[in-house]
């Protein structure tokens, strides 16, 4: 399997806490795989370290067999898009200058604008099913609705790797599965190579290739989802005690919790 971004021996640190502690993981080229772990262990930040937003103490990312850091800011863009956790634009904004901002790795004081960046645009919001909100204010859409334009944005950046953190974020259960069926499109019908951050596990096993469990800014395991989704492993990285059975309908594994082994909040008498 052909790794299409490698991180080796990674730290990246805020001050004296580092967040991400020597990392070494492969990314397979055109599979999903998914980041998922307890609350603070350093998901956000291996994702943002991917694309370049956090500075390495120590190690490198690699991008296929070149070093990020020896990249142009225009040059990365081009090769990796990120949708940052609850991103944020003008309420008054229309739809497609939104998605259209995706193509700011694409243009140059000579060339502001070009068919292929309108046909970029246009790709990307029927690909996302946003087209017919082209001229909609985002004040003006659902939580789901705004959501499908921000990938749409990122979609329309054209890059072979595609970083979303928890996309799903704020979304109802409807809405999460509409957003994660179409990433999961995108990657099947347009062989992109996706690096989602999860935090519900059993959308983790269902969506994933591959699956990667990460505890203190380490990761723990890295593998099937098959593989990770055992009771002890599960145990052991979020602290809780659970069942692992089968999903009837996905055939992937479920995780049914049954109890928090190290409780966070004590409960006065």
């Amino acid at each position: 399997m052909v790794d299409r971004v490698s991180v080796d021996n990674l730290t990246v640190a805020y001050g004296s806490h580092s967040a991400v502690n020597g990392v070494t993981l492969s990314v397979p080229k055109g599979k999903v795989t998914v980041l998922a772990g307890p609350n603070g262990c350093g998901k956000s930040t291996l994702l943002r370290a991917v694309r370049r937003l956090h500075a390495a103490q120590s190690g490198k990312v690699l991008l296929g067999d070149v070093d990020i850091s020896r990249l142009k800011e225009k040059e990365l863009a081009r090769e990796i898009g990120l949708l940052a956790q609850s991103p944020s634009a003008p309420e008054d904004m229309r739809v497609e200058e939104l998605v259209r901002l995706g193509r700011y790795p694409h243009q140059s004081m000579m060339q502001p604008w070009s068919p292929e960046d309108g046909d970029a645009v246009e790709n990307a919001m029927f690909g996302t099913g946003v087209a017919q909100l082209r001229d909609r204010r985002l004040g003006s859409l659902s939580g789901g609705q705004l959501q499908r334009v921000w990938i749409a944005m990122v979609l329309a950046q054209e890059t072979d790797v595609i970083c979303l953190d928890e996309p799903v974020n704020h979304l109802d259960m409807a809405h999460q599965i509409d957003c994660l069926d179409l990433v999961s499109r995108l990657n099947r019908e347009r062989g992109r190579t996706v690096v989602l951050v999860l935090h519900d596990l059993n959308l983790a096993a269902r969506y994933a290739d591959r699956l990667v469990f990460l505890k203190e800014g380490k990761v723990v395991k890295a593998g099937d989802p098959a593989e990770l989704m055992e009771e002890k492993l599960i145990g052991e990285v979020f602290g809780i005690q659970c069942r692992v059975i089968e999903d009837p309908v996905h055939n992937r594994p479920m995780c049914i919790p049954m109890r928090n082994t190290s409780p966070r909040f004590a409960v006065e008498a």
